[in-house]
């Protein structure tokens, strides 16, 4: 099977499962659904999930009996992109190419719909970690890869140094944090479930994270907003912290490039490339 086919086969899944779980909530008053629900409905590429079951079938894993954990990761996911847009972070209008959640329910709802997430992702942890002990260790993981520890330790740092001067260090501590953890999570849960190597899934996922975020934040310079979905040119314009100020738009690339090779090495310590591999090509190429 093709790399696209394969990516459309995860993303098919993975959109039904999510479809009847949104149509599963039930919760009062309607407009609380209605925001969770239509962030969570807004599309992408799902990335994080589909990562999660290629990583899933690369261990020897049957993904389809994995939904939960990846629908927890998606409600986590979209809850940090939720309160990521608010005017007091980094103030955007769009998302995934439509109006951001506070645009259309208003700023105190679409806080409440990311607090919602967030609590649904953590009772899917809990449920889904009774099934075993491997289940258990792969919910802690992205409880921790989630919380202060992880994202939200990145998000922090993000705001602090704005504004500010800043170098590798700084950067560095940001991409492994703000948005490293939520790439290498599903690499690492897919590890934990299966018996594979941990340290060197989490390696793989280090390397990738790196790469996603070199990647957008070299596509919010010289991207389309129309394909990204998301207002660009605010990094510059907020004077954030990102590979572009502290290496120039030319040394960046280069850093991609020699990051994307990493990944393919971790990747072959693994024992394989296949579908991975090509996800490691689309996240230096995309331009979306």
């Amino acid at each position: 099977m093709t790399f696209g086919k394969q990516y459309d086969e995860y993303l098919s899944f993975f959109e039904g499962e999510l479809k009847r779980f949104c149509a599963e909530m039930d919760y009062r008053p309607p407009v609380l659904c209605e925001s969770m629900r239509y962030s969570l409905l807004s599309g992408g590429k799902r990335v994080r999930p589909v990562l999660f079951f290629g990583a899933l079938a690369h261990f020897g894993g049957d993904y389809t009996k994995e939904a939960g954990l990846a629908i927890a990761l998606e409600c986590i996911h979209t809850y940090s992109l939720i309160h990521d847009d608010l005017p007091a972070m980094d103030n955007d209008d769009f998302r995934r190419g439509n109006p951001s959640n506070h645009r259309v329910f208003g700023e105190a709802n679409a806080i409440l719909a990311g607090d919602a997430l967030l609590s649904e992702g953590m009772c899917l942890l809990l449920k889904e970690g009774k099934k075993s002990e491997r289940h258990l260790r792969a919910a802690q993981y992205l409880a921790d890869a989630a919380g202060a520890k992880g994202m939200i330790a990145g998000q922090s740092a993000d705001l602090l140094y704005t504004g500010k001067t800043g170098g590798e260090e700084e950067l560095g501590f940001i991409y492994a944090h703000k948005t490293g953890k939520l790439i290498t999570a599903p690499i690492v849960m897919a590890a934990i479930l299966c018996g594979g190597d941990e340290e060197k899934a989490e390696k793989f996922g280090e390397a990738l994270g790196t790469l996603f975020q070199l990647t957008d934040d070299i596509l919010d310079v010289k991207g389309e907003s129309a394909k990204m979905g998301k207002t660009l040119g605010k990094d510059r314009e907020e004077d954030k912290l990102t590979c572009v100020k502290v290496y120039g738009m030319e040394r960046a690339e280069l850093l991609a490039d020699r990051t994307a090779a990493n990944c393919h090495a971790h990747l072959r310590a693994l024992g394989g490339d296949g579908f991975l591999a090509s996800l490691v090509d689309l996240v230096r190429t995309r331009d979306n």
